[in-house]
């Protein structure tokens, strides 16, 4: 099966690695961090402002690879402190107001100053 790298300059990107990949009808979206790409910088130093910048970074990636939040069927979310996993509720109902997909939470592996959350999705299309 083909694999697609997806970019899109509306999120941030590393040259690490992709920010998703295609393959058939599923996405998989790269641990993506709440960055401004406008600024540069992170949303902001909460876990719920970095959390929905992280997801409106994921919704631009899966926009770019023709999907949308409403194709997700699983979320990873990697925090910095396991404390800020009650705070994020809140934040993934405003982004998945009608069906929840699974979710599972990490610790973030890698230390980043002021970094406190990092998310990756897999869609399928269709």
């Amino acid at each position: 099966m083909p694999k697609e790298v997806i970019f899109t300059p509306d999120a941030p990107s590393f040259p690490a690695y992709s920010q998703a990949v295609r393959a058939g009808d599923t996405v998989y979206v790269a641990g993506t961090i709440g960055m401004d790409v406008k600024t540069g910088r992170l949303a902001g130093e909460t876990v719920e402002e970095q959390a929905r910048q992280a997801l409106r970074n994921c919704q631009a990636i899966l926009a770019a690879a023709g999907a949308t939040l409403t194709d997700v069927v699983m979320v990873h979310t990697l925090l910095l402190r396991s404390e800020d996993a009650d705070a994020l509720i809140d934040v993934f109902d405003e982004f998945f107001p009608a069906v929840r997909p699974p979710r599972c939470v990490s610790r973030i592996g890698v230390d980043r100053p002021g970094l406190l959350v990092s998310i990756a999705m897999v869609a399928v299309i269709g």
